[in-house]
């Protein structure tokens, strides 16, 4: 029967697992207290010969063989040979169990496809089950040791009621030199094909459906005798057994205690019982003897699975399903929060406290923002004016982007026909040599360039007014350089915007 202590450690407690390891049935004292035994007694036996039997040379002659064996150990790499077998044999495991049949979602389809109420109908529908059931026994049969003693003999598994005696000759008439498992498994498509020829299954759909699930019902049987027969290669559990054994072998003669070589010379603890070198094997050795109990978990271990307990279970279930079941419903009626937009279940004495506690809306819902209304404020890109990307370094040392308005560059020193001269084909040299210009931004610029220089021509000349004829004010060698880098990158707002405090430098 498997071990079950899910309750036991169902909650997070002082002391919780240290209330498992009293427990006997499907413990590791259970699995390996004859090794840990025989183990003992050996190192005793040695320790014994050692400090009685042997003569003075004998024992100089001793401690150099047991410091050898010592520095041997440190050469076996015990963790990880054991860590990655036993995560093979765990997760091969657990794979076995969740291929073990089971015909929950064959008979719901079954009950809703297969219909007719009368015995016809009840007949075919317990009889498709039937055979789904019988192929799931013949491949447990063939693989698990306690389904082959619980039916030992096809006679046994007809007094069973999984098979008719008609059935059972049509079956040993079908000669086979394999596993003949998958014979009720053509019954059940051949009887389902009658099954719709007869109008008992209404549409084909539902034929499909039928075959699909009946399929992956024994796809599942046929993984289970695949795993049963390929193993986990035997090269590799003889090296990982090997390997344990010839460890602790050495640890025998290794982990005695030795007296010293040189007279005077100062010996290691007598430690007559070797707490760390038995913690050691109980370790190491436990951990073998698990991958050992599970590498097949068909056996009759205390953690192998109950085979004959899912039989029972999938028969009664699933004739329950498909013929008590069948068109049995109660009747439909309002439920209890017909007339409530939100429904809420009653909470007990013990849950009220989980009440009080809020739900998850999510991680970022009571983030904390900033209170700036212009960082709340929201913008709208303008659609016209492409967005271009410069690396980061360059960002300080590329020259201005031609997306930069001429007439918004530089407000204070009235020289923006100057800045960029356009080329013989009308356009601006671009910093980006490489990149396509936007010909409305291009006819943009030289719109407002000409502007410009329309409303130059109107305005008194003032010293300072064109750089290229007349000398800029007197200004120190800081205030030029700062005139030359507060530049700011433009944003989709003053872009061609016309207002004198756009991009004042």
């Amino acid at each position: 029967m498997t071990v079950s202590y899910t309750l036991k450690v169902a909650n997070s407690r002082f002391g919780g697992f240290s209330k498992l390891l009293f427990r006997w049935k499907g413990s590791i004292y259970k699995l390996l207290y004859k090794e840990f035994i025989v183990f003992m007694v050996l190192y005793a036996v040695l320790s014994l010969v050692y400090r009685r039997l042997l003569t003075e040379e004998q024992k100089r002659l001793y401690t150099k063989v047991a410091q050898y064996c010592n520095r041997s150990t440190d050469l076996i790499p015990m963790s990880f040979v054991l860590g990655f077998y036993v995560t093979l044999i765990i997760n091969r495991w657990w794979a076995q169990y969740t291929s073990i049949p089971l015909p929950d979602q064959l008979m719901c389809v079954i009950s809703s496809n297969v219909h007719g109420k009368d015995e016809r109908g009840r007949i075919l529908r317990r009889t498709l089950i039937r055979y789904a059931n019988l192929s799931a026994v013949l491949i447990l049969r063939s693989i698990s040791t306690r389904v082959l003693k619980r039916f030992p003999t096809m006679d046994h598994v007809v007094e069973a009621g999984f098979m008719t005696q008609d059935e059972h000759k049509k079956f040993e008439s079908l000669h086979s030199d394999f596993n003949k498992y998958w014979i009720p498994c053509v019954w059940f498509t051949n009887l389902a094909a009658q099954a719709r020829r007869d109008g008992r299954i209404r549409d084909d759909v539902a034929l499909r459906l039928l075959m699909d699930e009946l399929n992956l019902y024994r796809a599942k049987c046929s993984m289970l005798f695949h795993y049963d027969w390929i193993s986990i290669p035997l090269v590799y559990t003889q090296v990982v057994t090997i390997a344990v054994y010839s460890f602790f072998a050495f640890c025998l003669i290794g982990r005695q205690f030795l007296e010293p070589l040189e007279p005077g010379q100062e010996g290691d603890l007598d430690m007559y019982v070797p707490l760390s070198t038995l913690l050691q094997f109980f370790f190491y050795a436990g951990w073998l003897k698990v991958a050992e109990q599970i590498i097949n978990p068909f056996g009759e271990d205390d953690d192998d699975f109950e085979t004959n307990k899912l039989i029972d279970r999938n028969l009664q279930v699933s004739l329950l399903s498909v013929d008590d079941m069948y068109q049995n419903l109660p009747p439909a009626v309002k439920d209890k929060y017909w007339n409530e937009s939100t429904a809420q279940p009653p909470y007990t004495m013990a849950t009220a406290s989980e009440t009080l506690k809020p739900s998850f809306l999510g991680s970022t819902f009571d983030m904390c923002m900033c209170e700036d209304a212009e960082q709340n404020q929201m913008v709208e890109a303008s659609p016209s004016v492409p967005c271009i990307q410069t690396p980061r370094l360059s960002r300080f040392f590329a020259a201005a982007s031609p997306a930069i308005s001429i007439k918004n560059f530089s407000r204070g020193s009235r020289a923006r026909s100057h800045v960029w001269h356009p080329q013989t084909d009308g356009g601006f040299p671009s910093p980006y040599p490489k990149r396509s210009e936007d010909p409305e931004l291009v006819a943009r610029i030289k719109e407002e360039e000409m502007e410009d220089e329309a409303s130059q021509a109107s305005e008194p000349t003032t010293p300072g007014s064109h750089l290229g004829h007349t000398q800029l004010p007197e200004a120190s060698e800081t205030q030029k350089e700062l005139l030359l880098i507060q530049v700011k990158a433009p944003s989709s707002e003053s872009i061609g915007a016309d207002g004198p405090e756009a991009w004042e430098p």
